[in-house]
């Protein structure tokens, strides 16, 4: 059993900034394309911010040059720094992994965290 969990979402007013976390938990040997997502009531999840299984970052357009992901590989945990924060980034915030290598080396795909809200106004 593994778990995503993730912290730090709030109120913030336009033009600040929040950190999220997210720590991954269970019986994990490797855990692998961790990210985050974000989804608004009527349309679909999209992609924020994410690192690929080779360790490079991929960033969804309107977050570029404010949002930054970074990750403690030791601790299976993922942070999105969220910079000049505007309305429209408002959402539930998820993190996600690609997969896990668990300890008794078994590959499980696709874990999801419970979502964290982010709300951006004045």
């Amino acid at each position: 059993q593994v778990r995503l969990v993730e912290s730090g979402g709030g109120l913030v007013q336009p033009g600040g900034s929040l950190r999220l976390s997210c720590g991954a938990s269970g019986m994990i040997f490797s855990i692998h394309g961790m990210g985050w997502y974000r989804q608004v009531p009527g349309k679909q999840r999209e992609l924020v911010a994410a690192f690929t299984d080779g360790g490079s970052t991929n960033y969804a357009d309107s977050v570029k040059g404010r949002f930054t992901i970074s990750r403690d590989s030791a601790k299976n945990t993922v942070y999105l720094q969220m910079n000049s924060l505007q309305p429209e980034d408002t959402a539930v915030y998820y993190c996600h992994a690609d997969w896990v290598m668990t300890i008794t080396r078994s590959r499980e795909n696709d874990y999801w965290g419970q979502g964290t809200q982010v709300t951006v106004s004045s």
